[in-house]
């Protein structure tokens, strides 16, 4: 009898394991334990739409190629570049598209935004202007070459 209960009771426990994670990993339940967007981040301010798009996600693989070739099928690219590191030569995994126009920026944006390259899912979004380089340091007194 008492090996009967533990029979039972082993077989509906694992019968409702499987399911029970299934509810909780799925995506398509609507309590997901995690918010899509956290309430306490501001959201950030969209750039101005140009032809410079900025797109971030690169795989360490992706070259300035094959980033012309991926956004040429949306709009005739000026200048594709794929920023890297000075010392080590290896992406920083970020980079930059120039379009000829603002319709092809805009495709390029819908066509590759959150779509997969060289394995990796990108992000592109109009380039935000750089903000202007601060001056200088002032150079007080006795520098090294004597003068003032």
């Amino acid at each position: 009898m008492a090996m009967a209960m533990a029979m039972r009771t082993a077989t509906t426990v694992a019968a409702a394991g499987p399911r029970g994670l299934r509810s909780l990993f799925s995506t398509l339940s609507t309590n997901f334990p995690f918010p899509s967007q956290p309430a306490n981040q501001p959201q950030r301010p969209q750039a101005e739409p140009s032809t410079n798009l900025f797109v971030s996600g690169l795989s360490k693989r992706t070259t300035d190629e094959g980033l012309r070739e991926c956004f040429a099928k949306f709009g005739e690219v000026v200048h594709a570049r794929v920023v890297k590191d000075r010392a080590s030569g290896w992406s920083k995994g970020f980079g930059f598209v120039r379009y000829t126009t603002l319709e092809g920026a805009a495709a390029g944006i819908e066509g590759m935004d959150g779509k997969f390259l060289d394995g990796w899912v990108i992000f592109a979004e109009y380039a935000r202007p750089r903000d202007p380089s601060p001056p200088p340091p002032p150079s007080y007194g006795n520098n090294q070459y004597g003068q003032q």
